[in-house]
């Protein structure tokens, strides 16, 4: 992979640059202390293409890859204004609906997954599974022509904002009787479908739910894809979702950093300004170091992921997302501390930003679970769980 970004790459980050700085942190914040959703941003990039760059071409998107996605996210992260929707509909859903979907799903979900008129939310997680695919209990069951769903999710993002939910639930193989992984589009109307609010301590006018499917009747086309193959299709969704969270976090470090240079350059305690200072330096220099090689990694990732090879990207993907939260996390924390008494007030705009780096670390996958993964796969250590 080329370290250089292409005219085509560099374009798109301006672009989506230029395109924050009429919003911003102080748009976000507002949006959510006022239960009122980023509309007007959502809008406007989904105007310029921004949203569905990472979709193809003959169904309205950009014809780009997860490359340039993660560009848009990590910009318009490091503007203060990242958009936990942009993970979730064109990288998620997008992609899994792109690479496994009829002609019909895609003639009907895709240009709008891209212009941004269509939000789609993404249901995996359980109460009790977690985000263990093995033991989620949400089924779906045929009837006829049609599916029927009955199950529970827990932290579903968006979905106040969403037509539709992409559901991942477990059809039973007559054969054996286990059941098996499968993707079924819901709509957000559809009679039996309940969404209830989580109260969650974070200011993001982006909000978590609990959703409930009692007896969901859905029409054979609900289906994403074969019912046989849905394990490998639903982690096909997943290493984008990585990227992107990643993208994000990679965003969210580059803003508390920005804040907390700009803060130390111009302080001035004892005749000069505090930045001067090793204790102050060092930590921000290391925080750049550490976000400068979560990105690459995230970089290496999304070409691998771009190039068709999905396993080969599910490692960096994964420790990009870890590297990425770390750093973020890291980062915000040392930005409050560089501005003191200041980093605690509305007005710097970093103390309501604890939560949300603290999620980098969570969600979507938890570091632990991360790094079962990578001592599993790359250190061919035994599985412990």
């Amino acid at each position: 992979m080329s370290f250089i970004e292409t005219e085509e790459q560099t374009a798109l980050r301006e672009a989506v640059s230029g395109l924050v700085k009429k919003y911003g942190q102080q748009y976000f914040n507002d949006c959510a202390r006022q239960g009122r959703k980023t509309d007007e941003l959502w809008n406007e990039a989904g105007e310029l293409g921004f949203i569905g760059v990472n979709l193809p071409e003959e169904y309205g998107g950009g014809g780009a890859g997860m490359y340039e996605l993660a560009i848009v996210m990590e910009e318009l992260a490091a503007g203060g204004t990242g958009l936990l929707m942009l993970v979730v509909s064109p990288a998620i859903c997008g992609n899994i609906i792109a690479r496994f979907g009829t002609d019909e799903q895609k003639q009907r979900w895709i240009p709008g997954l891209a212009d941004g008129s269509i939000t789609m939310a993404f249901g995996i997680t359980e109460p009790d599974a977690g985000s263990n695919s093995h033991q989620i209990t949400t089924t779906a069951a045929r009837d006829g022509d049609e599916w029927v769903l009955n199950g529970r999710k827990v932290f579903i993002s968006g979905v106040d904002q969403a037509q539709a939910v992409l559901i991942v639930a477990r059809t039973e193989d007559s054969k054996t009787g286990r059941l098996k992984p499968a993707l079924f589009i819901v709509p957000t109307d559809a009679k039996g479908f309940e969404a209830q609010i989580i109260d969650m301590e974070m200011l993001n006018p982006e909000k978590q739910f609990t959703l409930f499917l009692d007896d969901v009747r859905l029409p054979s086309d609900a289906l994403i894809g074969s019912e046989d193959a849905a394990l490998s299709q639903l982690f096909a969704g997943l290493n984008p979702e990585r990227i992107m969270a990643s993208a994000s976090a990679v965003g969210m470090g580059r803003y508390a950093l920005d804040r907390a240079v700009a803060y130390a350059n111009d302080r001035t305690v004892w005749k000069t300004p505090i930045g001067t200072h090793q204790a102050i330096a060092h930590p921000l220099a290391q925080g750049k170091i550490e976000l400068e090689m979560a990105k690459l990694m995230m970089q290496k990732a999304a070409t691998l992921y771009d190039a068709g090879d999905d396993w080969g990207a599910a490692v960096p993907a994964n420790m990009a997302k870890y590297a990425a939260g770390e750093a973020a996390a890291k980062l915000v924390d040392q930005a409050i501390q560089t501005l003191g008494g200041n980093g605690l007030t509305v007005e710097y705009g970093l103390a309501a930003m604890l939560p949300l780096s603290r999620l980098t670390r969570i969600a979507p996958v938890s570091r632990e679970m991360i790094l079962n993964f990578v001592a599993q796969t790359s250190l061919g250590l035994p599985k412990s769980y």
